[in-house]
């Protein structure tokens, strides 16, 4: 009888599975014909699916939500593994750093954004932080699905994706912290490096012992030469991996995503990804459907206000945010408006973040609807932005002044610079040294701050006792006094970036030999200045996170950006010397066209430049490119052409015969037989020179953007 008993009681979930995934599945497929035909993502059909099929929306088809939730998690290992399948560790080491900074100032901006605006909620402190930390993440999920939609790759794919994985790491940071401070241990700096230590453990033991196995195991399945074995063993390594990092206390996203990422350093990965594919679409469909049977409009109408502003947040903040942290790391303007653009939405990490929330009794049962009613919009208006990215990138360079033109293309040629400089030992410790010491007076400012707020009420009783003053005046001078100790550390940072910045603007930019004219002045300067805001906001913005939950009012902002704008001011200065610069160098660049275009020599076609770039080196490489009669370019306008917007590299001068330019103006038309002279990064100047004069066999193609 109890044999019986279990086997109907099997029958009965394998029937209810049945049903949830037939309903799922067919309501999807009806949703996603209709906004295919309606030429709309199919991502906005999935999540009306779940709409329809979820417990909130009185129609007669609803579908199971546990069993949608399990099915949904596959969904995101599976999505997870892809993305690794194309972003090999390779890839991830050379944009780390870049990806890492943009991160790190993304998160920041954000968690104090959430928490300002949960506190002018009249939210408590601890749910005013759990809000900034679940608006600090964004949605991998949607980003892969979006960009696969539309068929993004190349240069903003591999930064997305690098920012996405950093802010993953960052969240399980975020989490191990709030789960601390929730239970009322709070969680000190030992307990931190301690976390931050397993972390790193279990990622170096994983990359290492998987690139040991994985790439051999996965070549050998190959080499049998049938489909369904490689197919079913590579999503075996997938799982596996992903369920070692669950054991380990990570996301099962990040260890699909390093599986991913060994798999593919086997030089297999293509073959894996068709086989993967049509497995991966099944259950993203069902990821996103859970999305959607998790909107309840009646939680939706109670909170529409908090919902409303914390979505204008989260896309106007994280645009603002993620585009000047790529664009300072060396992206250039085009490829940073449509990061920023590609990762304003916020996805399942939010939930377990508004989950933990709830579980640990840290926050009221609000902020969970709010968290999925934000993500679904962010959900819906994502496609849309990732779509009007381009333009809207485009639009921001046309409408910039000048000389921010002129040094946002030299820029990105400095960064270059900077990356591919040979290394010296002794600069390398000098760097590390002047870093440490940042790191030092943040630290110790973060103490300061966070000790005085802790101990405010104890001391001022103290000094009332000892003193005999009022209490208020106590906490006042104890504030006073807190501020000027915390003034050497702000100048500390402050010089220290100075410092910093001028050793890094000597790597990209060297100093002339004794006795020469250094013509690299201007550039450097600007350089410095610029590397300098770089630092401190690098420094400033997670210590202003931190910091902000124990500070009454808006100080810490407040100097910070009084400091950004004395940097901007300066900044601003210089740049219009760097546009004097240029406009000089650039008639040495005409004189040089001019005689190139007239030398008879073998190889004397790059001669002249080449002696261009030795004598202004802060101009970049300068390239010489001729239109043909039958570039896409003659007759047309620069502004019309939208080098600089497409590509991220600029034309410097114009050899014309009879009609030599310098600086052109957007307005200059083009002719046939002129010869350019283009400025940016490698990437750029190659994409420029593909869009200038294209491959009769392709049409040509922008730079930046993927």
């Amino acid at each position: 009888m109890p044999i019986l008993t279990s086997w109907g009681e099997s029958m009965h979930t394998a029937h209810e599975f049945l049903k949830a995934i037939t309903v799922v599945l067919c309501v999807a497929a009806v949703t996603t014909v209709l906004f295919q035909r309606l030429r709309q993502p199919v991502v906005l059909g999935y999540i009306l699916a779940g709409l329809i099929v979820g417990p909130y929306v009185p129609i007669p088809l609803i579908a199971d939500p546990g069993t949608v939730q399990v099915l949904s998690e596959l969904g995101v290992i599976l999505l997870m593994f892809s993305l690794g399948l194309e972003f090999s560790l390779r890839k991830l080491f050379a944009v780390g750093p870049t990806a890492g900074l943009t991160a790190v100032i993304q998160c920041s901006v954000m968690v104090w954004l959430g928490f300002v605006v949960g506190r002018a909620f009249g939210w408590t402190p601890l749910e005013s932080i759990f809000a900034g930390a679940l608006i600090a993440i964004s949605s991998t999920t949607i980003i892969a699905k979006a960009f696969d939609e539309q068929g993004i790759r190349g240069k903003l794919r591999e930064l997305v994706v690098g920012v996405l994985i950093v802010e993953d790491l960052i969240a399980i940071l975020l989490m191990a912290m709030l789960t601390g401070i929730s239970t009322g241990s709070g969680l000190s700096a030992g307990d931190l490096a301690l976390t931050l230590g397993r972390l790193l453990a279990f990622l170096v033991g994983l990359v290492a012992i998987g690139l040991l196995i994985v790439p051999r195991a996965i070549r050998a399945v190959i080499r049998l030469n049938r489909p369904e074995t490689t197919l079913v063993a590579s999503v075996g390594v997938c799982f596996a991996i992903a369920l070692l990092a669950q054991a380990f206390g990570y996301s099962v996203a990040l260890g699909a995503f390093l599986a991913g990422s060994l798999v593919a350093e086997s030089g297999e990965e293509k073959v894996v990804e068709h086989l993967v594919q049509p497995v991966k679409d099944i259950f993203a469909a069902i990821f996103f459907v859970s999305v959607g049977m998790l909107i309840d409009p009646a939680i939706i109408a109670r909170y529409w206000v908090a919902i409303l502003v914390f979505t204008v947040v989260v896309v106007l903040g994280k645009v603002i945010s993620v585009s000047v942290g790529a664009f300072l790391t060396g992206n250039g303007t085009r490829t940073s408006v449509q990061a920023g653009m590609s990762l304003a939405q916020i996805g399942e990490f939010s939930f377990i973040i508004a989950s933990l929330g709830l579980s640990l009794k840290a926050t009221g049962e609000f902020l969970y609807p709010i968290a999925v009613a934000v993500s679904a919009i962010t959900t819906l208006t994502t496609p849309m932005l990732i779509r009007a990215a381009g333009p809207v990138a485009s639009f921001v360079d046309r409408k910039l002044p000048k000389p921010l033109q002129t040094f946002a293309t030299l820029y990105g040629s400095w960064v270059e610079q900077l990356r591919e400089a040979p290394r010296r030992h002794t600069l390398g410790a000098s760097i590390r040294r002047l870093v440490g010491q940042l790191l030092i007076d943040a630290a110790l400012l973060v103490a300061l701050v966070v000790g005085t707020s802790l101990s405010l009420e104890k001391i001022s009783l103290l000094l009332e006792d000892a003193a005999g003053v009022s209490q208020g005046l106590a906490e006042k001078l104890i504030i006073g006094g807190a501020i000027l100790l915390a003034l050497p550390f702000l100048l500390g940072i402050v010089q220290v970036a100075r410092r910093l910045a001028g050793t890094l603007s000597l790597v990209a930019l060297p100093l002339r030999a004794e006795g020469r004219m250094d013509l690299a002045a201007a550039p450097r300067h600007v350089l410095v200045l610029t590397l300098q805001v770089i630092i401190v906001l690098l420094v400033g913005t997670p210590v202003i996170a931190v910091t902000q939950p124990f500070v009454r009012g808006f100080t810490a902002p407040l100097l910070v950006l009084a400091l950004l704008v004395v940097l901007g001011i300066a900044f601003w200065r210089s740049a219009r010397n760097l546009q004097g610069h240029v406009r000089a160098g650039a008639q040495v660049i005409v004189e040089a066209l001019a005689t190139q275009s007239h030398a008879k020599a073998p190889g004397a076609e790059h001669g002249e430049l080449e002696q261009v770039r030795g004598l202004l080196p802060g101009l970049g490489a300068p390239t010489p490119v001729q239109l043909e009669e039958t570039s896409p370019a003659v007759g047309k306008t620069l502004a019309a052409l939208n080098l600089r917007g497409l590509t991220g590299a600029t034309v410097l001068a114009i050899h014309r015969e009879g009609a030599d330019v310098s600086v052109p103006t957007a307005q200059e038309v083009l002719k046939a037989g002129d010869l350019l002279a283009l400025a940016g990064t490698h990437a750029a100047v190659e994409a420029a020179k593909a869009l200038l004069n294209p491959p009769a066999s392709q049409p040509p193609t922008p730079a930046e953007g993927g």
